[in-house]
């Protein structure tokens, strides 16, 4: 086994370790780890996407923008967190519109601020968002996973060859399927299920999560990059290993509001709603 390899798997552990530590307490720790996740994101994004060289006050404003919004999320009101999140996006929008600034700048607030939302909001701080969270983890980990092997296997058409010419579509579907499979695992695990919404979310959460990965794809292209960073041993940076999983809990996010406005009740839990309770 190369030193590489080995590398690799040992960081693998230990991130699966801490990830599932701080699923397991929920409540502030876990919300800690999203605040984390969300502060490296966007570090990753702005080296990317080069916010510092572009608007020195846009990038200090997404900085600003990401503290205040992280600092209401851990100790603040809960109910002020997207309010302020959409504010802070929106003005940078006006500044890319009218100012030196690009969308990247607000691009790169959303995603980050975004990030830590959704998966407080999915984890809460009950029994059903620890189930929740556990099975948004075994779709888009299994996702993944299944899909790299799926198209290494298989090969066949590319999926997107201008933006990530190593993925196929039998590495998709195979994905997909495993996602789908691994995730109605978990939910058997601790109730029974009686309905089609699970699946269907299921195969929600897949598909996203790759989008997902393809959004990075496109950004890591666009900007001439080939990782996100090197904070993790082996894996590049933290944007690579999380990218599915983020972008699986904003879809999540937006369909749990759509949902709202539709029925015109406010959906009170992320983690209930994920999982039909």
């Amino acid at each position: 086994m190369s030193r590489e390899l080995t590398l690799r798997i040992y960081s693998a552990i230990v991130m699966i370790a801490v990830v599932l530590a701080c699923t397991w307490y929920g409540g502030l720790a876990f919300r800690l780890f999203a605040v984390g996740l969300g502060v490296l994101v966007y570090y990753e994004w702005s080296k990317m996407t080069r916010l510092q060289e572009t608007s020195l006050r846009g990038y200090a404003f997404g900085w600003f923008a990401v503290i205040v919004t992280f600092a209401n999320l851990l100790i603040g009101d809960a109910a002020l967190t997207v309010p302020l999140m959409g504010g802070f996006v929106f003005t940078a929008c006006l500044f890319s519109m009218f100012g030196n600034w690009t969308r990247w700048h607000a691009i790169g607030i959303l995603y980050a601020s975004l990030s830590a939302v959704s998966l407080s909001a999915i984890r809460g701080d009950d029994s059903v968002g620890f189930v929740a969270m556990l099975f948004v983890f075994a779709v888009v980990w299994s996702t993944d996973i299944l899909a790299y092997f799926f198209g290494r296997a298989i090969g066949g058409p590319k999926l997107a060859p201008r933006i990530s010419p190593g993925k196929t579509w039998s590495g998709a579907v195979g994905g997909t399927f495993s996602g789908v499979a691994a995730g109605m695992v978990v939910a058997l695990s601790y109730f029974q299920v009686s309905s089609i919404w699970l699946p269907l979310m299921a195969l929600f959460l897949s598909v996203s999560s790759q989008i997902g990965d393809l959004f990075e794809s496109f950004i890591k292209r666009r900007f001439g990059v080939k990782d996100s960073s090197h904070l993790i041993p082996g894996h590049g940076g933290v944007m690579d290993r999380v990218d599915g999983l983020v972008f699986a809990c904003f879809a999540t996010f937006f369909l749990a509001i759509g949902f709202s406005a539709a029925g015109g009740t406010p959906v009170t839990s992320l983690g209930a709603f994920l999982l039909g309770r």
